[in-house]
């Protein structure tokens, strides 16, 4: 099997032995005559699939008890809306602190539903740094909304601000399970799988029991979170192959050394990349100012698009995919998850060196 170095941002790479294992599994699971796929999301084993998968979750993550873990649909946009239609009610404020594009589309969203407030925002440089929160928050604040890692402009921070007793809300799509954090700081956190959880389709969201408390009652039960918690994420049929996918990406995290090996690969790839980045001269560009750097999305720029669109064609040519930047933003991005090995990193960055000598 000839398999690139894959750096899309998501859908993204996924171990190799997590797919040879699904693709063992896939036609009898646990040698029961069925594929996962195939099975009611009533049965004695879909139910135990998903028991197990939150068990290695919150014991990956060092969740505390009071903690609830939810399987949705709908990706991290969805959870845009639903996070205000069940916490932001009348009179209150919900703030937002906007980094980049998709923290922005978050409180975009927000204003749809009730009152939203920016509380920082970076959007005036171009979200080449991360906002400082300085601001206060008053007795009507509802809750703080984050985006913990910004996928398109590739920054991340670093510590998570002093919210008091306003809860802290953290979308972490692309930085969940990337590196070691004190989760207790939130009152709920979500990701959409498709970065270092699994594959699309299932998104997790984690929510400290005493925030659950206040989910509003008059909205659709479908969208109402403890909908979720009361039916054990089983009150519609769920993506149960997302599911049993993430469980086995979950398992290979563990057999990696979990969270904490990880972080130090993850710390060692994106520094192969900067490092020839911040050694060139000037031929590539970094796009965020070094304090606020992504380990997960590395991004920068050249000379002019006509260079750009040439590294990317040989890029291609010689086995990396997915270096193009967003759409919305243009330039290069190396997305460096998880399921992405040390070598492909290494690989990359001669690739880099090798084209600024041949094109400088």
């Amino acid at each position: 099997m000839n398999r690139i170095n894959n750096f899309n941002p998501g859908p993204a790479a996924l171990p190799l032995e997590v797919l040879e294992q699904a693709q063992k599994e896939f036609a009898n699971y646990r040698e029961l005559g069925m594929s996962v796929m195939e099975m009611s999301h009533r049965s004695k084993e879909v139910e135990r699939l998903g028991e197990e998968t939150v068990q290695l979750l919150a014991e990956l993550l060092e969740l505390p008890a009071e903690y609830r873990v939810l399987f949705m649909g709908g990706g991290a946009s969805m959870q845009f809306a639903l996070v205000p239609l069940n916490f932001l009610k009348p009179g209150k404020v919900g703030h937002y602190i906007l980094s980049g594009s998709f923290s922005e589309k978050a409180y975009l969203e927000a204003q749809t539903i009730g009152k939203a407030a920016i509380l920082a925002s970076s959007k005036d440089n171009g979200w080449r740094k991360l906002p400082v929160i300085d601001e206060p928050l008053g007795t009507d604040s509802a809750f703080v909304h984050m985006t913990t890692n910004n996928t398109i402009e590739g920054s991340q921070f670093r510590s998570l601000p002093d919210t008091g007793k306003v809860p802290l809300i953290g979308d972490m799509t692309s930085d969940m399970m990337s590196r070691k954090i004190d989760f207790t700081r939130f009152s709920m956190f979500y990701a959409a799988a498709q970065k270092n959880l699994g594959p699309a389709g299932v998104t997790v969201a984690v929510i400290h029991e005493e925030l659950l408390k206040e989910c509003a009652e008059h909205i659709p039960t479908i969208f109402n979170y403890n909908t979720y918690v009361q039916h054990q994420s089983l009150y519609n049929t769920p993506p149960v192959f997302s599911i049993y996918l993430m469980k086995l990406v979950l398992e290979w995290t563990e057999r990696q050394g979990g969270i904490t090996q990880l972080e130090k690969q993850n710390s060692e790839k994106a520094k192969l990349l900067y490092d020839v980045i911040d050694a060139s001269g000037g031929y590539y560009k970094g796009i965020v100012e070094k304090p606020f750097r992504s380990m997960m999305n590395i991004t920068w720029r050249m000379l002019d698009e006509e260079l750009e669109k040439r590294f990317v064609q040989e890029a291609v040519i010689n086995g990396f995919e997915g270096l193009g930047g967003h759409r919305s933003v243009g330039g290069l991005r190396a997305s460096a998850y998880n399921a992405v090995p040390v070598p492909a990193c290494k690989e990359l960055a001669d690739f880099m060196a090798d084209f600024q000598q041949r094109n400088g």
